[in-house]
């Protein structure tokens, strides 16, 4: 099994939960997270002059899948997570050792 860590922005939160939700991939955990990438932040010019927003809002979302569905899952986060601009996210892929409910203590394939 895998685990997917999705930066992605909170705005793509719905459409993302939305396309998984169309392959079948219900269960997931998010929260909000601030960061900031290659970027380094926004900056806007002001009357009192320049400042630097150096970490954004973002979300983070994990899902536990099963390898067999990784790559389809991955497509699924960046087709619906993507608007081409900078800032858009990333995705981490990490092995899962092992699963295990915590109502039963069922370990799961």
């Amino acid at each position: 099994m895998k685990m997917i860590e999705a930066i992605i922005r909170p705005e793509k939160l719905g459409a993302v939960k939305h396309a998984l939700e169309e392959m079948g991939v219900h269960a997931m955990t998010a929260y909000e997270v601030q960061g900031r990438g290659e970027q380094k932040g926004l900056e806007f010019t002001h009357r009192a002059g320049k400042f630097r927003v150096d970490m954004l809002p973002k979300m983070k979302v994990e899902i536990v899948v099963r390898e067999d569905r990784l790559e389809d899952v991955v497509s699924a986060i960046c087709s619906s997570a993507k608007t081409g601009d900078v800032g858009d996210g990333k995705i981490f892929i990490l092995p899962v050792e092992r699963v295990i409910k915590v109502r039963t203590g069922e370990i799961e394939p």
